[in-house]
């Protein structure tokens, strides 16, 4: 049990500590390809030192909301990773505390709060972004939902570790179409609740044109960090969910010692570095879609998602 627990804790610590590194690849991977020099790869450590080490203003008409919003919105990924198989193929100590629905929720919880907090500073762009967050959240989590129903019916279980072992053990289940519209259909999700293009551009600063990032316009400082963590904790997560469960289920470590936990380690991330660049791919091959445009794409990944459960049962 003791082993179990340290287990868990480090793959808490490498989302935690590999996260920054991720989003600074994927931005340097992004500039590349415009032809740009881009900024390092570290850079996001550099931001989260800096906004660490500054003074935090804070509304005098904000409450206790906006000053505990960024904790929360920090831990809830972290949370996650206790329930999700981030380097090891079998059950950790709390593998079975939660499925991938009670995952969703956990991160529904944080982007919740962090909502709440930017209409609790009271300012118009603060309102805007958390009603367009909110608004985008609505057509995603019945996604999240169908998503979850045609893996359940496919794996027998919602519970990651299961899901995972089912593609792996069942190669054709793997090849199937359910479940290759059920990976074409996460990816959408993935763009949309991380605030990637073609949904939001997190690299825009016209405050009219932004979603997510209008939610995080009055933190400063520490709490400011926090939220930017939060989101990088946020990506890593969800593409740990889409790469070690639903679409390449192996590489992860399958015995308790050092040397499977660090080769797992090379593997996540040779994963997440393909996973890279492919978002890089999308996101510079497309624009941003306009905000009404938006329901029609996510209705392309709900429209998937419903045709993943309906073939379902013609396949298994």
């Amino acid at each position: 049990m003791a082993v179990h627990i340290v287990f868990n804790l480090c793959q808490v610590l490498v989302v935690l500590l590999l996260s920054p590194f991720f989003r600074g690849l994927l931005t340097r991977i992004e500039e590349r390809m415009q032809a740009k020099r881009g900024p390092s790869v570290w850079q996001p450590y550099y931001d989260l030192w800096k906004l660490f080490h500054k003074d935090e203003v804070v509304s005098t008409q904000s409450t206790w909301i906006f000053r505990f919003a960024p904790y929360i919105y920090f831990v809830s990924p972290l949370l996650v990773t206790l329930l999700i198989p981030v380097l090891t193929d079998y059950p950790l100590f709390m593998a079975f505390m939660g499925d991938m629905v009670a995952a969703g929720f956990i991160l529904s919880i944080g982007a919740f709060f962090l909502s709440l907090a930017a209409m609790d500073a009271g300012t118009v762009y603060g309102f805007m972004g958390s009603s367009r967050t909110r608004m985008v959240s609505s057509l995603v989590e019945p996604i999240f939902i169908i998503v979850f129903f045609s893996v359940s019916f496919a794996a027998n279980s919602t519970i990651p570790y299961i899901v995972q072992a089912h593609w792996v053990s069942t190669p054709a289940a793997f090849y199937s179409p359910t479940h290759l519209l059920i990976v074409a259909a996460f990816i959408m999700i993935i763009l949309a609740e991380t605030g990637r293009i073609p949904v939001d551009n997190p690299a825009g600063h016209f405050e009219l044109a932004m979603i997510d990032e209008a939610r995080t316009l009055e933190f400063s400082g520490p709490s400011l960090a926090l939220v930017k963590w939060g989101g990088y904790t946020k990506f890593m997560v969800l593409s740990i969910v889409l790469l070690n469960v639903l679409v390449t289920p192996w590489g992860l470590a399958s015995h308790l010692n050092g040397i499977d936990l660090c080769a797992a380690i090379v593997r996540v991330g040779l994963k997440l570095t393909g996973f890279v660049v492919l978002v890089a791919i999308v996101e510079t091959s497309l624009a941003k879609l306009r905000l009404f445009r938006i329901p029609d794409f996510l209705g392309v990944a709900f429209v998937t998602a419903v045709i993943a459960m309906i073939v379902q049962p013609f396949h298994f």
